[in-house]
């Protein structure tokens, strides 16, 4: 009984560190190690509900963590085929892929489990069964597929099967008519689509190229320009428009330096080359 007790405290520990502490890595490691010490495959049917538990808050945690796509390879680790997957696992699973749009994960998967033997006597078969259709054959296009699971049912009644059939059909209906009405504008949009995000690419990778080349050229300007006697021209300028008269007589040895110091930031920031001539 060493490994059940172990496994129902490492149950706990998990779930605690899973809601309390939100330490998910962890969590996952005690259900590991809660799994391993019940054994892989299916046990006694005390040992089951533990193991499941572990699974449960395990895929709970992988999925917190991002890591979804792990989930059905972690569990079947501890059950080795589909087919020995609990009910509540198998749910589990099929949300959790259908909820990221992944659906075709448990496609297998799924089937495996409904036509399993040992399972067609589970009082879950029914719901699993309405589940997997809904979230993984219909959104998928597998309407064949998925009358001749419906009709291999035997758990399901008459009436229940004329239902499911009836699901079936209108969400076939729906899919026709959505490819009918989509098909002739979206085909015909999807290149030209492509084609405009191409160009408008090429042309954004064309105007940052620029753009760089003409950063670096504004830089190395920049870098020979005066900053201090720039500074003391705007200081000026401040001082003559602001502050000064421009007709007083005072003002005219600051309008005069303020001169100077622009032609000698012009000369800095130019070559003679390219140097336009400046008038009086």
């Amino acid at each position: 009984a060493a490994g059940p007790a172990q496994a129902a405290a490492l149950l706990e520990e998990a779930a605690d560190l899973l809601v309390l502490h939100r330490d998910f890595a962890a969590a996952v490691e005690r259900c590991e190690a809660g799994c391993d010490s019940l054994g892989a495959g299916p046990g006694h049917e005390s040992f089951e509900e533990v193991k499941c538990s572990l699974c449960v808050v395990g895929i709970q945690a992988l999925a917190e963590m991002n890591r979804w796509r792990e989930v059905l390879s972690w569990v079947l680790q501890y059950y080795h085929v589909p087919e020995h997957l609990p009910p509540k696992v198998l749910e589990l699973c099929i949300l959790l892929y259908s909820k990221v749009r992944e659906p075709q994960v448990m496609l297998e998967a799924g089937s495996s489990w409904l036509r399993a033997q040992a399972n067609q006597r589970l009082p879950e078969l029914g719901s699993l069964l309405e589940l997997y259709l809904a979230e993984v054959l219909l959104p998928l296009g597998l309407f064949e597929g998925a009358e001749e699971l419906v009709r291999g049912c035997a758990v399901l009644d008459s009436e229940q099967q004329l239902a499911l059939l009836g699901t079936v059909r209108e969400s076939r209906r729906c899919w026709t008519q959505r490819e009918e009405t989509r098909s002739p504008a979206e085909e015909q949009q999807e290149p030209a689509t492509e084609t405009l995000l191409g160009v408008l690419s090429q042309k954004l990778l064309t105007m940052l190229t620029l753009l760089r080349r003409a950063l670096r050229s504004m830089s190395n300007h920049f870098y020979l320009l005066p900053y201090k006697k720039m500074l003391l021209a705007t200081f000026l300028l401040y001082l003559v428009v602001v502050r000064l008269d421009p007709a007083s007589p005072t003002s005219l040895p600051f309008i005069y330096k303020l001169v100077q110091l622009f032609r000698q930031a012009w000369a800095a920031v130019l070559s003679p080359i390219h140097r336009p001539p400046i008038r009086d």
